[in-house]
Parts: structure tokens; sequence; C-alpha cells
């Protein structure tokens, strides 16, 4: 799942973002409202969180313009400003949650599953398909009643599949939900995964849709 930090202090934007990586989100890093405009035109994010005290465009201005656009992505508020009129103020602006700084970021972590889970109509942080099911919180498969050991990318590749069952996804469909900004893609890094996702959940389990992509089986 890949996600979009707008975030201008340096030790929290890199905490935020270590600590997200650590449970399986990639996110790419911007510290002002113009990177965050030129970030949402070029990328497709599932979340945006987003410091209200930014330089120059306040994060606020910013999420209303965003708002004004049409754009539906959740929005996370991340802030120091605690003040109840603050709070109103974001959420009123198109804010989808508020978390004051400091933070836990456990917490964090799970606040983002749960606006995920909200944006797509889900009620438990599980996907499931045939006998295979994902516990996006806890970050285990379990696969015919038992446990399977899967990769970090490994366990997105199939999340992603698992979250639009029946679409056919393409390599720079996966590819962009894997990898960040300035993160190195070798040629066929989702080909690899695919193979070693095959090997431990079955050949048929995902299907190669030649020249589009690749989807789940209807019949595993």
């Amino acid at each position: 799942m890949r996600l979009l930090l707008v975030e201008d202090d340096g030790m929290i934007g890199e905490a935020v973002r270590a600590g997200l990586r650590q449970d399986g989100f990639t996110v790419d890093w911007v510290r002002d409202a113009e990177s965050a405009d030129a970030a949402v035109k070029a990328e497709s994010y599932a979340m945006v969180l987003l410091d209200l005290g930014l330089p120059r465009k306040g994060g606020l201005d910013w999420l209303r313009d965003l708002r004004r656009r049409g754009k539906r992505t959740p929005v996370l508020v991340l802030t120091a400003r605690d003040a109840v009129p603050d709070r109103v103020a974001g959420l009123d602006g198109g804010a989808d949650d508020y978390l004051v700084k400091p933070f836990d970021l456990d917490e964090l972590a799970a606040r983002v599953r749960a606006l995920l889970r909200r944006h797509a109509g889900r009620a438990e942080p599980l996907l499931q398909h045939a006998d295979l099911t994902l516990d996006l919180a806890a970050r285990t498969a379990v696969f015919k009643g038992e446990p399977v050991s899967l990769s970090a990318r490994e366990f997105a590749v199939l999340a992603a599949l698992l979250e639009r069952p029946g679409a056919i996804l393409s390599r720079a469909q996966l590819e962009q939900r894997l990898y960040g900004w300035g993160e190195e893609i070798e040629s066929n890094a989702v080909e690899v995964h695919i193979h070693h996702l095959r090997k431990k959940l079955g050949a048929d389990f995902i299907r190669n849709v030649r020249g589009l992509g690749y989807t789940l089986s209807k019949t595993v």
C-alpha cells in the first residue's frame, strides 16, 4: 500500500517513514505543499498523511484545495495543534482523521489501517480468497489452515490482488505498490515474487493474463 507523507520536520518524517515501512507500507515523503501537489498528480496514493504546519502554504489550505479538485484520497492529519477548534477545522476542511503529535507509531499504523478499511468498505482487517486469509494488522497469512511465511513484498503483492478480486493488475501497477521513490526496481522483480508465491500457494493460485498482468484464479 503506497502512502504520501507531507511533513517538513526531518526527524518526524524519518521516524514515520521508517515505522510505516516496518508495517509493510510504501511511503513517499515530501516537505511542502508544492511538492505534495506534484506527487498526487504523478502518483496514485492510498492515503495522505498531512502535517498542518508546512512552510509557505499551510497543510489545511492544501487539503481544502485537494478536496475542491474532487480528490477523495483519505487524509490523516498529523499535527501538534491539539485545540478543539483546530481539530474541528481540520475535519471540516476535509480530513478523515486527526492525530496529535507526539503520537505512538503503533497507533499511527492502526489508524492508517482503519482508514483504509473504511475507505474500502471493510469492517475487519482481513482479506480472503479461496483457502487464503491475510491479516493486514498482524501481517500474517494462513493457507488451508496453516500459517504461510511470506516476505514483506510477497505479502504486498497478495494484498494488492486480494483487495481487487477479479481485477487484472499490470506489472507496473504492482511495482507502484511495492516500491517508493529512490528504490531500485529490478526488471523481473514482480515475476520473482509471483514465482515464489506460486510455490507456496500452488501454481494456479495466481494467473498470468498474457500482455495484461496478473489476477487471482477463480477455480482454486
